[in-house]
């Protein structure tokens, strides 16, 4: 690939006047400020949402590979590629401005206060663009009240900015971020729980990139720490009865054949294993088959990754009532 690539040169007709080379570097990632409020994953995430916004961020999480390595099983790894989906999210005035401890006529709207993992998503340019013309806007209020920044009316700000064409945020009809490959459980029969409603042990990497998902997204195992993770997805069943259950997953190559799927139901316990490499049988779920529950929430389903040979998907499960 080097030599691939070495065979490209510099661009013969950019930087003419230098050799063909670039003056400036470009820098990803370099130091940022830390303010009253730091942008973190949870934001990226909407599991905070602030409410003093002066624009929004959509793109993922990302950090590029640091290297290339070879394991002792002879295969060859990335290390530190990062790729966490996000949804579109608010971002905070305050991230912007420092303490007013530190510094009251300031406003960074590039090298803000964010976390490392939030900053994979907030670095791009629109972003930086939106932010440039909401700082721009918030001194103006400023230098018109003849404050700090810290100081200026937050709604006042938001009022103004609203004015001119800037989305301070929105609720997505369409799961998924946009992507519009989410299911909603109002859509679905049954008794729906998904994976956000599940208790999980491990599991913490969320995607949306495969099609076929109920909600937001799902969660994946990243092919590791193999028999310590557990998704736990339990009900509240109005009647008992006997219920159809089925589990939610997005299919891909990488994923695994051999999950295994525990069932608590009102005579025991029953195991299965489900090949998340192959199309659920019923469309977005695959059933496991049919038992008794008891009303209330004594029963559950849970999903692991001990002894598996691939991703392991959790998204949702569903119970549905059968009719005799």
């Amino acid at each position: 690939m080097r030599l691939a690539f070495q065979k490209l040169g510099l661009a013969k007709d950019e930087f003419k006047d230098n050799g063909n080379w670039p003056r400036q570097l470009y820098v990803r990632e370099a130091r940022r400020m830390i303010s009253d409020y730091v942008m973190s994953e949870k934001n990226c995430r909407r599991v905070e949402v602030i409410d003093d916004s002066v624009g929004m961020g959509a793109y993922n999480m990302d950090s590029h590979h640091i290297q290339r390595f070879v394991t002792k099983e002879g295969f060859v790894r990335n290390e530190g590629d990062v790729e966490v989906g996000s949804k579109p999210y608010p971002v905070s005035y305050r991230s912007l401005r420092p303490k007013a401890s530190e510094c009251t006529n300031l406003l960074v709207p590039v090298c803000m206060s964010a976390s490392h993992i939030a900053y994979g998503s907030i670095r791009m340019e629109p972003v930086f663009m939106v932010l440039g013309q909401s700082a721009a806007t918030a001194a103006g209020l400023a230098i018109e009240g003849n404050t700090s920044v810290q100081a200026i009316d937050v709604g006042a700000l938001k009022e103004r900015l609203l004015a001119s064409g800037q989305m301070l945020d929105f609720v997505t009809t369409t799961p998924a971020a946009g992507t519009g490959r989410g299911t909603g459980k109002t859509k679905l029969a049954g008794i729906i729980v998904d994976d956000n409603e599940a208790t999980i042990k491990g599991f913490e990497t969320t995607g949306s990139t495969s099609a076929g998902f109920v909600g937001d997204g799902y969660r994946h195992d990243g092919n590791a720490e193999k028999g310590a993770m557990t998704a736990r997805f339990t009900p509240a069943l109005a009647a008992a009865g006997s219920y159809r259950v089925a589990v939610s997953y997005s299919i891909n190559a990488n994923r695994a054949t051999n999950v295994p799927v525990k069932i608590h139901h009102a005579n025991g316990e029953t195991k299965a294993i489900v090949n998340q490499k192959l199309k659920p049988s019923d469309g977005l779920f695959h059933v496991v088959g049919t038992f008794e529950f008891a009303a209330g929430k004594d029963s559950w389903v849970e999903i692991g990754n001990a002894g598996t040979d691939g991703y392991v998907i959790v998204d949702a499960v569903q119970w549905l009532p059968i009719k005799r």
